[in-house]
């Protein structure tokens, strides 16, 4: 089951971490995977809270294929932590 919820043409997650450290970490594994899909999320981190939205740009900002081919990988790195 995905972490993401569609709303106002954005797929939108909100990631609790167990710390700063683990949040960080938890961002920089995803910045690789959305370099290598050259697809990158809006998002914020406050302390061991990471808030994700997936929209494509270049698509007049609607979820399509990318955003949740993105999605579903960041779903597999947050299973890991």
């Amino acid at each position: 089951m995905s972490n993401f919820k569609e709303s106002d043409n954005k797929l939108i997650a909100d990631f609790k971490l167990k710390d700063f450290t683990q949040a960080w970490a938890f961002m920089s594994e995803i910045a690789i995977h959305a370099e290598k899909q050259n697809h990158h999320p809006n998002w914020s981190n406050v302390y061991n809270n990471v808030t994700i939205e997936l929209t494509t740009h270049d698509a007049g900002n609607t979820v399509t294929d990318k955003d949740r081919k993105l999605a579903e990988k960041i779903d597999e790195l947050y299973g890991r932590y």
